[in-house]
């Protein structure tokens, strides 16, 4: 028997393609048409905006908790968040969680280790590329890493959620994604980490100017893993 998957969402659109990849990518490990069980809940993304614009880690925390506590209360064994930006709350979720956790970030660290990525290009809300979540993690594997400059950092936190959140994907957005990339790697990154969930939905592997690192299907793939373990 697989584990009993949990996912504890915030924003709708790397909810779902973290959802789509378990259930799309399992079959290749369990068979055909064949993946763990998995629950989701989640709180308004709106709901979740109020603490994390003022830095209110804990009261992020609690609604991630209410989210937990859901899912393992209709069987959930481990949860996971497909969102990398309230990930800042993680310490407080760990303390109180009725359910083990996976760490985004660390499924990311994980592969960048087994690829051989040195330096890594952060790219997410300007909440997360200014914030703790990735420097703390890489910083256990050795590996270092880049965020892009202030006025980057804005506008891509504007495309982030105005258009990203909301399914809208436009070829200007794609393209100002990849000549950050590619600014990142004149600084010496040689791979980068598509940091908030929603960005694999816009950066195309095959003309970015770095290996990607896409954290929500990076995720998935961990609690299939886990989940069979």
């Amino acid at each position: 028997m697989a584990k009993h998957i949990g996912i504890v969402a915030c924003s709708a659109e790397g909810a779902a393609l973290c959802y789509r990849t378990i259930c799309t990518e399992a079959p290749l490990k369990m068979g055909e048409h064949m993946h763990p069980e998995v629950s989701m809940h989640t709180h308004a993304l709106a709901e979740y905006m109020v603490p994390i614009r003022k830095g209110d880690w804990e009261k992020v925390a609690d609604l991630m908790l209410s989210s937990t506590q859901k899912v393992s209360q209709i069987g959930a064994d481990f949860a996971i968040c497909p969102d990398n930006t309230i990930h800042e709350a993680f310490d407080f979720v760990k303390k109180k969680s009725p359910i083990p956790w996976l760490h985004i970030a660390e499924a990311v660290a994980i592969e960048a280790r087994e690829e051989g990525f040195k330096q890594l290009a952060i790219l997410g809300t300007k909440y997360l590329m200014g914030g703790p979540v990735y420097p703390g993690t890489l910083e256990k594997f050795n590996i270092t890493c880049q965020i892009p400059d202030e006025r980057d950092r804005e506008r891509i936190d504007d495309i982030i959620f105005t258009e990203l959140v909301n399914g809208i994907f436009t070829e200007n957005s794609r393209l100002y994604f990849n000549e950050v990339i590619q600014n990142l790697k004149t600084r010496g990154c040689d791979a980068a980490v598509l940091g908030c969930t929603e960005i694999p939905l816009i950066v195309d592997p095959r003309d970015c100017p770095l290996p990607v690192l896409d954290s929500t299907r990076l995720l998935a793939r961990a609690a299939i893993k886990e989940a069979l373990v």
